[in-house]
Parts: structure tokens; C-alpha cells; sequence
């Protein structure tokens, strides 16, 4: 069994007495050697044996496989065609997927984490499967545990269990608890030892199944699935009796009954549905891909081009990661290279510093170049007695340090600091004085006097770090009570270039827009004032928000930017929107964003995000690129708008299909038609255009009830295509006599099933494009070359018979085609209102 026996009490004060080293090289070798491996595999994709099987392996495919080695044994081989359309179709969808997979595997091996782990006294980043029993694994702030272990190093640790447990409360870890895979870091640092790896471990059971290429809560799928259970239903009876009517009542030739038994069955089946909606989701990822936009759930691109409400965090998506502090004011006198001595030393303090953190480590810290940095005096030499990582929730870190004299930093301030006065023997004993850095208006009270200076920095969308010294432990509830300004951090952030761009096409596109920050209001609102944002000016502070779920979504739905939020308080914003019938995408890259991410519709996360962040995403920009967004949404548009096209015309000839078998069987006449026939007419009005039209652009916004709005068209199209077909047919019955009398009976029935056929084609193919008009008028031109080519009129056994009968099935068509038009307006109509 690979698990890593606990550390006992003697191997716990061995961690506590100095920095663990982890395994050594030859100690690696040899677990990789025993196999205790972290060798789950987590795929990003099904395999290619997976992809095959569900092609090849389905329902319908051995329907149509079994009438197919009938029609072999009993009909000419241009009976059997739908056969090989259909392996051809199977080879097609196959081929697609496989392309897809390549895509989706080659970018989630650019998107895979790789955790830190430390071995011979050094920190390397692996990839998770090289984890082996033993390894001592670093985290850091958004770092997700990927493996079950034992603490041995920590520093102010604060772990999320809450994907696990669903308590939302940070827990506080020490060296020797229990870590289980599945929770992430929210703030502070450390180190654990890998106890359980592979399937043993709690994240096999997890990320094997979370990570897979997947098709679950679709509704075009489950749509799909549902329609096909109504033609498996509307099949069986009409086809039994369609069996019975060809092969037992009438007294016919054997093997021409049953080739045209099979003819009315092939079609009821919609054989390409399927197919082709998984072959426009495999285009999907494959375009996405070639924007490095890894697609984690496929039915993601689906779900954004559904989204009514996008939920944006400022830092990291509409701004760039990276920050600069433009400017340092101190306050009260405050001697300045003694602050920014002091800075030097909170940014060494904290081994993993957040973005506004490293700001200020570039400027003051070693090596900085930031301003005044020439003049900021090495802080190495100063002890840290005690450190406060920073939490979204508390909105500031800290650090309390003694100085080269030994008396604690924060005994010394003001103008004192500039004479050199460090507070006295005393001050060198006292551990509880520090430094707080963080959000202004949580460190003072609202009616502080600077609170004025910050707003006017806000408005500008600068952002604010306050420097307080304070009194009392770091870590204590109310550490920032009697806090004392100190100094001004001002950082200027670098806004995205194709924010604007971004944010302007989703209000074209009628989704709105929520910026949901947890820095300032004021300046979150000058940020997305000046992107462009449409109610930028009324930043709501989520402080003031209530806490009632429908006050809070009524809020929610009045504004547009909001500031000071808390994770919890994101996660409760989604949920609110999501009450009021809204679909929510979320978009982030901190651990912050992590319970929202994940509650969240769609999840979108950047691909420089922490680990946790790109985990519960279902995608993640791995360029980091915002304007990416729009071409998801376009893409999702394309597969729904497309595909609810291509469904109207298969069930439009499942329809008509059932319809005819049924009127067969009731006027106790032969099928009009031979396999042969209805595999041109399916070739040229559905099959080949089917695969242009799935494929095409589509801008179309997604709407909801799939099945529904599919039906609505379907069923009226194909009941007036079949009415009209067989009435053709009865009348070519009675005009036509003697022995061809069949085949220019189906030949005037072949007629009008495809006129009509052809305008629900030129219907489904609006708004025109060039395109478009060219492909319907090629799909007409094919048909009137196999009606003019005497080799294809034997081919197809279609030959028409005089002038009346063929004249009259084209006024049939028409008058049908009237039919069609005027049913589909009244459904347009209906729908709008509906």
C-alpha cells in the first residue's frame, strides 16, 4: 500500500528545528522504482479507443448496420448506399474527434500544474504525475493540494476545505495535520510530505473524473437524447406495421417488398444527428484551441453562448496581473526612507507576495527600481518576529520585526525614526507591536481624515496600500483597532488593452457586464469607467449590501460595478443572480475568485491563475487573454444556432417518413419509394448541406428549450412534406397503369418530396449569404442532372412519365411549399412572444 507512515514526535521537532530538505535523488529513483508514483492518469480527453466505440457502437448504427447486410442479400447495390453513407459518416465524426482530442491533450499539458516539490535541499517544479511517496510538496497562496499528506512546515497557513467539506471558513494548519487533496491555499505558506499518491490518494477519486472531456448538462445533448427517444417510440409501431403491410397483406415480389420496407424505415432513423453535433463541438475545440483557450468541459462552449450575465474580477482580467507604485506619501511626519526600510522588510516577510506585494518588493525591496528606491537601506538585517500573509478576506497582511539593535519595528516611528530613537530596552523585549499593509478604509475607521486623500486617488483608479503601525497580536480579530497611519502606497495599474474592446461587445451582444472586485470601490469604478463600463459611476461598496438573498439580487440587477467584495460574498453573488433566472459566467485568476468560479454556470479562468482557480474552471485562457471571451461566445453561437438548424431537417424527414409509413399502411398500398430514392433525397437535402451549415459561421444569440423550438418547425414541415408526397403518389396511382406503372408512380412521389424538401432547405438556410444561396442552388441542380442523365434515371430508377403527372407534382410541391412557408412564419411569430 503507498502511504508514507505519519510523522511521529521526534520526526516533528526534526521539521520544526530547520528547513526540511525532502528527498534525495536516490531516494526519488527508488520509489519510482517500487512504483509508488502519483500515476493517476488525468486525461483532459477520452481516449481514441472511447471516441471509436461511441461512434461505431450506437443504437442506430446497428439498426441501419442490420437493414443494410439485408438490402446486400436482396436489393442492387444503389440499394445499399445509405450503408456506406453511413460508415463514411461514422469515419467523418471518428477522424473529428480523434482531432480534437490531440488539441484538447496538447493544451492541457501547457495548462497542467506543476506543483513545487523539494528535494536535495532544492524547490523544482514537476508535473503532478512525477510526485512520488515521500516528496515534500511546497504551497503557497492558490496552490492546490494534488496529493493526500502530513504538514511539516507551516507559516500562518490558511487552507479552503470547502470543495471537500463545504465549509467555507479557512482552516488553520500546523505542522503534523492532515492535508487532503482537493483543498487549496488562501493565504500564508509551507510544506507538506506526500503520504498517499496515485488512486490511493483522495484526488484520484476527483480529478480523474473532474478533468474529462466530457458531455454531461448539455442541453443540446440532452435535447438530442430526448428527440431521439421520440423517434425510437414513433419508429417501432410504424414500422412493424409497415412490415406487416409490405410483407404479409400485400402478395408482391418478395425482394422488391422488402427493399421498400427498408426504404421506409431507413429514413425515420435521424442517422446523422448525433454526428454531426459531435463533429461541430469537435470544430469548437479545435478553433478555441488554436486560440490557446482550453475547453476543460465541452459543453462550456455551449453554456457561454447561453450566458446573460458575466461576472468580471477587476485584477487579473480587466487589468493586467502586474502592478507599479508610481508614488509613496507619508503621513504625520513620518521619516520616508525609515518607511520605505520598513516596506523592504514586509515584502521579505512573505515567501509567496501577491501582485500588490511584489509592486512593492520591486520598488523598495533588494534590487529595486522603484521610486526613492536608491534610497531604501537594506532590510535583510532585520529579524521577523512575527507575519500575517495576505487574506482576501481580511484585506491586509502584516509583520512585526526587530531591527538591527534588536527593538521591534513599529517602536519606532514618526519623526522619532529619523533621529535614530528605537523605544528603549523595552521596545527590544516587546514582540507585539507591527505593521499592518492593506485596504485603507478597513484599516481606519470611516470618518478618518485620509480616508479623503485615498478617495481623490481612487477616482483616478489608482490603487491604495494604507502602511499602519499597530499594537497587539497580528493575527487577533481586531488587529487593525488604534491602526496608525503611517504612509501612502500608491500603485498604478496597467489596464488591458482589449478590455474596452471585450466589455463593448458583450453589451452589443445584450449580456451584462458585473465587475466584482475586492479592492475600493471608487477605484474599481474609475477602472471600469474608463473601459467604457455602462453604470461605471454608481460603484456600490458590498459592505453596504444586504444579506438577504432577494435584496441582494435586486441590488445585483441595479448595479453594475461593485467593490470590497469577500470570496463568500462573490459566491453569494452568483447564487442571487442565478435565482433570478439568470445564466452566470465568472471570470478570475485568484484564489479569491475560487467558490465563485465554481458555483458559477461557466467558470473562466486565466491561464496564469492559481492552481485552485484553473481546477474548478471549465475554461481557462491560457494566454491570458480577455478578448478571447467574445470567440468562445461566437463559437458556442455557431454550434447552437447551427445545430438547431441541421435537427430541424433530420426531423423534418423523420416526420415525413413516419407519416408516409403510417398512410401505407393504411391505405394498404406499396411504399412509394426504394432505399436508393430516399438516399439521394437525404444526400441532397439534408446530408451534404447539413455539414455546411453545421459548420458555418453563426452569430445568432442562443436561446433556450432546444427540443421545443426544433418540433415547433420539424413537425409542421414534415407532416405537409408527406400529406403532399403521398397525394402525388395516389394520384400518379390512378394515372399510371401496366408494368412501370411503379416506378413513375414513385418517380412523381420522388418529385415533390424533393421540391418540397429543397424549400425547407432555402427556409433553414436564411439570413442568405452567397454561400448559402450557392448551396441550395447546387443541391437543385444535382437532382435535375440525375433527372437529365440517362445513366443516373437507371442508376436511381427515376424516370418521369409523360408531362401531366410530372407538372402536376410540381404544383403539388408548390402549393405545399406555400403551406411551409406560412406555417413557418406563424411559428416564427409564436416563438417571439413565447
Amino acid at each position: 500500500m503507498t502511504q508514507w507512515p505519519k510523522l511521529d514526535a521526534a520526526g516533528r521537532a526534526e521539521a520544526g528545528r530547520g528547513r526540511a530538505t525532502g528527498l534525495t535523488a536516490t531516494e526519488v529513483a527508488e520509489r519510482v522504482a517500487r512504483g509508488e508514483v502519483n500515476d493517476v492518469p488525468v486525461r483532459s480527453s477520452r481516449s481514441g479507443a472511447e471516441i471509436v466505440r461511441s461512434n461505431v457502437f450506437t443504437r442506430f448504427n446497428a439498426i441501419i448496420g442490420i437493414l443494410w447486410l439485408i438490402v446486400l442479400f436482396v436489393a442492387p447495390v444503389q440499394d445499399s448506399l445509405f450503408g456506406y453513407v453511413i460508415i463514411a459518416n461514422t469515419g467523418i465524426g471518428i477522424v473529428q474527434e480523434l482531432r480534437a482530442k490531440r488539441t484538447l491533450d496538447g493544451l492541457a499539458v501547457i495548462g497542467e500544474a506543476r506543483p513545487t516539490v523539494r528535494r536535495d535541499g532544492a524547490a523544482t517544479a514537476v508535473p503532478t504525475a512525477e510526485i512520488v511517496l515521500g516528496d515534500l510538496i511546497e504551497l503557497g497562496p492558490g496552490d492546490k493540494v494534488v496529493v493526500d499528506g502530513e504538514m511539516v512546515e507551516a507559516e500562518n497557513l490558511e487552507m479552503d476545505e470547502s470543495l471537500l467539506t463545504g465549509e467555507a471558513d479557512p482552516v488553520l494548519k500546523h505542522p503534523g495535520d492532515a492535508l487532503m487533496s482537493g483543498s487549496f491555499v488562501v493565504a500564508g505558506s509551507g510544506a507538506f510530505r506526500a503520504t498517499k499518491v496515485g488512486r490511493e490518494a483522495y484526488a484520484a477519486r476527483l480529478a480523474e473524473e473532474a478533468a474529462r472531456f466530457t458531455l454531461v448538462d448539455s442541453e443540446l445533448r440532452n435535447g438530442i437524447s430526448t428527440i431521439l427517444k421520440y423517434v425510437t417510440w414513433m419508429m417501432i409501431p410504424t414500422a412493424v406495421g409497415l412490415i406487416i403491410s409490405q410483407l404479409v397483406v400485400k402478395n408482391n415480389d418478395f425482394k422488391d417488398s422488402v427493399a421498400r420496407t427498408i426504404g421506409g424505415i431507413t429514413p425515420m432513423i435521424p442517422e446523422g444527428l448525433v454526428l454531426l453535433t459531435s463533429v461541430a463541438f469537435a470544430i469548437g475545440v479545435i478553433r478555441l484551441g488554436s486560440r490557446q483557450c482550453l475547453v476543460q468541459e465541452l459543453p462550456a462552449i455551449e453554456g457561454l453562448a447561453r450566458v446573460d450575465v458575466v461576472c468580471l474580477d477587476k485584477t487579473g482580467t480587466l487589468t493586467e496581473g502586474g502592478m507599479d507604485v508610481s508614488e509613496l506619501r507619508t503621513l504625520g511626519g513620518a521619516d520616508e526612507p525609515y518607511v520605505r526600510r520598513v516596506l523592504a522588510a514586509i515584502g521579505s516577510s512573505d515567501p509567496r507576495p501577491n501582485a500588490s506585494l511584489r509592486a512593492v518588493i520591486d520598488a523598495y525591496g533588494t534590487g529595486a527600481t522603484g521610486p526613492g528606491a536608491e534610497a531604501a537601506p537594506a532590510a535583510g538585517a532585520w529579524r521577523i518576529t512575527d507575519a500575517l500573509p495576505f487574506s482576501s478576506a481580511r484585506k491586509y497582511s502584516g509583520a512585526a520585526f526587530a531591527e538591527d539593535g534588536g527593538e521591534v519595528a513599529g517602536e519606532v516611528a514618526g519623526k522619532d525614526a529619523g533621529k535614530g530613537e528605537a523605544g528603549g530596552g523595552e521596545g527590544g523585549r516587546t514582540s507585539s507591536s507591527g505593521w499592518l499593509l492593506g485596504a485603507p478604509d478597513v484599516l481606519l475607521p470611516e470618518d478618518h481624515p485620509v480616508l479623503a486623500e485615498i478617495d481623490r486617488l481612487n477616482e483616478q483608479g489608482l490603487r491604495v496600500l494604507l502602511l499602519a503601525r499597530v499594537s497587539g497580536a497580528l493575527g487577533a480579530p481586531d488587529a487593525a483597532e488604534g491602526a496608525e497611519a503611517t504612509a501612502l502606497v500608491v500603485l498604478e495599474q496597467r489596464l488591458r488593452p482589449d478590455a474596452a474592446d471585450t466589455l463593448a461587445y458583450f453589451a452589443a451582444q445584450g449580456v451584462a457586464a458585473k465587475v466584482i472586485s475586492g479592492d475600493n470601490a471608487v477605484s474599481v469604478g474609475a477602472v471600469a469607467a474608463k473601459l467604457g463600463l455602462a453604470g461605471a459611476d454608481r460603484t456600490i461598496d458590498a459592505r453596504r449590501l444586504p444579506t438577504d438573498p432577494g435584496e441582494l439580487a435586486e441590488a445585483l440587477d441595479n448595479g453594475s460595478v461593485f467593490g470590497r467584495v469577500t470570496p463568500r460574498q462573490k459566491r453569494q453573488m452568483v447564487a442571487a443572480l442565478q435565482s433570478r433566472g439568470h445564466t452566470v459566467a465568472m471570470t478570475g485568476d485568484g484564489v479569491n475568485d475560487v467558490l465563485a468560479l465554481k458555483d458559477a454556470d461557466i467558470g473562466v479562468s486565466m491561464g496564469s491563475g492559481s492552481e485552485a482557480t484553473r481546477a474548478v474552471a471549465q475554461i481557462v485562457l491560457l494566454d491570458n487573454s480577455f478578448a478571447t471571451l467574445p470567440y468562445v461566445v461566437a463559437e458556442g453561437r455557431r454550434v447552437i444556432g447551427n445545430i438547431t438548424r441541421v435537427a430541424t431537417l433530420f426531423l423534418t424527414k423523420t416526420v415525413y417518413s413516419v407519416l408516409l409509413a403510417i398512410l401505407v399502411v393504411c391505405f394498404q398500398v406499396e411504399y412509394p419509394f426504394l432505399p436508393r430514392h430516399l438516399t439521394l433525397l437525404s444526400t441532397l437535402t439534408i446530408g451534404i448541406p447539413a455539414f455546411f451549415l453545421a459548420l458555418a459561421p453563426n452569430k445568432e444569440r442562443a436561446r433556450p428549450h432546444f427540443v421545443h423550438r426544433v418540433m415547433r418547425y420539424s413537425i409542421p414541415s414534415g407532416i405537409i412534406a408527406g400529406a403532399a408526397t403521398f397525394v402525388t403518389y395516389l394520384l400518379a396511382r390512378h394515372h399510371y397503369s401496366g408494368p412501370g406503372a411503379l416506378g413513375a408512380e414513385t418517380s412523381a412521389a420522388t418529385l415533390t418530396l424533393f421540391l418540397v424538401s429543397i424549400w425547407v432547405l432555402a427556409i433553414i438556410a436564411r439570413p442568405y449569404t452567397w454561400w448559402r444561396l450557392l448551396l441550395v442552388v447546387a443541391m437543385a441542380a444535382a437532382f435535375l442532372v440525375v433527372l437529365g442523365v440517362p445513366a443516373l434515371q437507371t442508376f436511381f430508377a427515376l424516370r418521369l412519365e409523360g408531362t401531366m403527372m410530372p407538372w402536376t407534382a410540381v404544383a403539388i410541391a408548390a402549393a405545399a411549399s406555400v403551406l411551409v412557408e406560412v406555417a413557418w412564419r406563424w411559428v416564427d411569430r409564436h416563438v417571439a412572444r413565447t
